[in-house]
């Protein structure tokens, strides 16, 4: 008999019940009886994009220019920079310079984020998330090795927004100097810089838990100021010096590119790459904001940043033979062509901008980690919903880390030049795997046949052209970012090749089939009771079958008597609100296959919905009475113990897998350790828990039979 109830959503249960609720007056909470268990499923699983679409409005895109637009905003700081110490600094620049090199950084942010990223890899949402993860979901079924790329891709992003924060951070706090009273506070020693962006990175990570929704609104409107003087100052210098505008024709920067004049070389890409490193964090963003929010508020950043790489050019071309600017050490032209009037203003707008950039990077690791645990390239984590939508998250165990990841990287490299050796080089190899899959998806999920060949070749070529010359910079301090690409990468492959191996063993069993052998167990009275009820709680959501593991641990692993068995299954839900649960009992009164159906926003207190389900069960007669003599309230209820069973796998040393093999699943298992307690987070802390440790089921190496000799015999 399958029983649906479906929980009243009054305000009371807009948050869920505490821990300590009292199963008594569940029954009073829950309104109409026995539903159609097909249509509720149905409607509750309803989801699509249209559905959980973010709308476009004036707050929205507030939150958008807060939360997205951070890491791609900041790049006039140190693009430019960059540009002109590769080329031999303030002494080498001249008209040819200038103007190749602004046509390189226009074209890189048209071509790259314009195109490719808001106009073509934004369309491929799944169910309104972004990200390679996301993109991988959509192709997967046309190549079981597309998720090597995808693999690639997500972990060289990771990389990247660990290093985000550390250089913008450090780039901006460095522009103090440009102020001779902070100079003179500072001083010339770089420990200060560091002490400062370090308290700035971790009050940004500290702050995470509240949400990006909160984040952004503060944000928003910063950014907006922000990107208003980017514009304005900009525009004033390409005013003053209008021939910088001819950089807008693209055979400026391919005729710089291949000149004598360019003492770069290739490597002058690299550089002009730094333009567009948000492109990729852009697209994971695409959830927390909406897609139509992004296309809403693209052009306004995208002009601002252009006239502020434009009049920057523009205050070189006038200053290039200005005397007092080549005894500056590490010229930083967005900082020098401002007055000193409006200097200090810009630093603390640029700091703050900074700190925003990270946030960009920080919220799209959250969903990149969310889009991977999902396709069980990670480990499940705790995951908090701060706003009412979906793609607002919040992930602990990732904000530690990259707090960490991003200390780290500031005591390394101490200054924004050592780390903008090694920014770039990581997010090159994510934006062609992303050119991989999107191709995957246009033309064999589209069914676009000429122009998905046309996207590859062109776009792997220029983005292989960015690689080659950010390769140059792996011994500078690119080879960190590797590094860190390649842990996260490790870890990915790990999980992946243990899942693989559990699975080839997993074999789900007839639920039906063990109900004689579990009910002659709850009756004999020769093994003891080990509690009233056991609760397993499964991965598997079909009702009519079980994992063999569970049934191993109740039969073989030293039978465990109890008068009920409960087998719960908790399934996360588009809607926001939705609690709501199932129940199958075979025709039992000792065997229940729950299935709770929560929304994302509702807590996973599985101990407190357990009690009401039982409460329910108990009121309807469907669950015998487990009445206890003693009990510190003076009527005892009729519903008995509980004893909560986790299992864990090992692999037994006789298992017959290959030392390949035999290394993902101990580093599978590792990883899982670290990821947490998964008590916590199914809210059963303050309850009876079991970790109890199942043999991985395997073929066993064949052993040769011994020889039995006599007790006075030796061989």
């Amino acid at each position: 008999m399958a029983i649906l109830l479906r929980i009243r959503q009054s305000p009371v249960f807009q948050q869920p019940p505490p821990s300590g609720y009292l199963p008594g007056k569940a029954a009073e909470m829950v309104k109409g009886g026995k539903r159609d268990m097909s249509k509720k499923a149905q409607s509750a699983t309803v989801s699509n994009t249209d559905a959980h679409a973010i709308p476009i409005s004036l707050s929205a895109m507030l939150v958008t220019l807060g939360v997205v637009y951070g890491d791609i905003g900041t790049s006039p700081m140190y693009v430019t920079k960059a540009l002109v110490a590769g080329n031999g600094g303030i002494t080498s620049v001249n008209q040819e310079f200038i103007l190749g090199a602004l046509s390189l950084v226009i074209w890189t942010v048209t071509l790259l984020t314009t195109i490719k990223y808001v106009l073509i890899c934004m369309k491929a949402d799944n169910h309104g998330e972004g990200g390679i993860f996301a993109l991988y979901s959509l192709v997967r079924r046309f190549g079981k090795w597309l998720i090597i790329p995808a693999m690639l891709g997500g972990a060289a992003l990771l990389a990247d927004g660990i290093l985000t924060p550390a250089v913008t951070v450090t780039t901006a706090v460095e522009g103090l100097r440009t102020i001779p009273a902070m100079k003179s506070i500072i001083g010339p020693a770089q420990t200060n810089v560091v002490i400062i962006t370090l308290a700035i990175i971790i009050a940004l990570f500290l702050i995470q838990h509240v949400g990006t929704a909160k984040i952004g609104r503060a944000f928003g409107p910063i950014m907006t100021l922000w990107f208003l003087f980017l514009g304005g100052t900009g525009l004033f210098f390409v005013l003053g010096n209008p021939i910088v505008l001819l950089a807008f024709n693209p055979f400026e920067g391919i005729s710089f590119l291949l000149s004598p004049n360019n003492h770069a070389g290739i490597m002058i890409l690299g550089s002009c790459f730094l333009a567009t490193t948000g492109a990729e964090a852009l697209y994971s963003d695409m959830g927390h904001v909406g897609r139509g929010n992004i296309y809403a508020t693209w052009p306004f950043v995208k002009v601002c940043l252009l006239l502020s790489y434009l009049g920057q050019g523009a205050w070189l071309l006038a200053n290039a033979s200005n005397p007092s600017l080549v005894g500056i050490h590490d010229l930083n032209p967005f900082f020098e062509m401002l007055n000193s009037n409006v200097r200090p203003f810009a630093v603390i707008l640029s700091t703050l901008a900074a700190i925003i950039a990270s946030q960009a990077l920080i919220t799209g690791a959250f969903s990149l980690v969310s889009e991977a645990s999902r396709l069980d390239l990670m480990p499940h984590m705790q995951v908090f919903y701060p706003a009412e939508t979906k793609g607002q998250l919040y992930i602990p165990m990732v904000n530690n880390v990259m707090l960490v990841g991003c200390v780290i990287v500031v005591l390394l490299f101490q200054s924004s030049a050592h780390m903008e050796a090694a920014y770039g080089l990581a997010i090159t190899i994510t934006m062609m795997c992303t050119t991989l899959l999107l191709f995957f998806y246009l033309h064999n999920d589209r069914k676009i046949k000429v122009f998905p060949w046309v996207f590859i070749v062109f776009f792997l070529a220029l983005e292989g052209f960015f690689f080659g010359s950010s390769l140059t910079k792996f011994f500078h301090g690119g080879y960190f970012t590797i590094l860190m690409a390649a842990l996260i990468m490790g870890i990915m492959v790990s999980w992946f090749n243990g899942t693989a191996v559990e699975r080839r063993q997993a074999t789900l069993l007839p639920l039906r089939t063990y109900l004689p052998q579990l009910d002659r167990l709850r009756n004999d009275e020769t093994y003891e009771l080990m509690s009233d009820n056991i609760v397993y709680l499964t991965k598997d959501s079909n009702t009519d079958y079980i994992d063999r593991d569970v049934i191993y641990s109740i039969l073989d692993k030293h039978p465990k008597r109890a008068r009920a068995y409960w087998f719960i299954n908790v399934e996360t839900m588009d809607e926001p609100h939705t609690f709501a649960y199932s129940v199958e009992t075979f025709g039992t009164d000792y065997v229940f296959r729950v299935h709770l159906f929560l929304g994302y926003k509702v807590n996973q207190r599985v101990n407190a919905y357990l009690r009401q389900v039982v409460s329910d069960l108990s009121a309807s007669g469907e669950l015998p009475d487990q009445t206890h003599e003693y009990s510190v309230y003076k009527k005892p209820s009729p519903i008995g113990s509980f004893q909560f069973i986790m299992l864990r796998k090992l692999l037994a040393p006789e298992s017959d897998v290959d030392s390949t093999e035999r290394t993902a699943i101990v580093l599978k298992y590792l990883i899982r350790r670290a990821a947490g307690n998964p008590a916590r987070w199914y809210g059963l802390e303050n309850s009876n828990v079991t970790f109890e440790y199942v043999p991985l089921f395997t073929k066993f190496k064949s052993v040769d039979k011994m020889q039995r000799i006599a007790p006075d015999e030796r061989p």
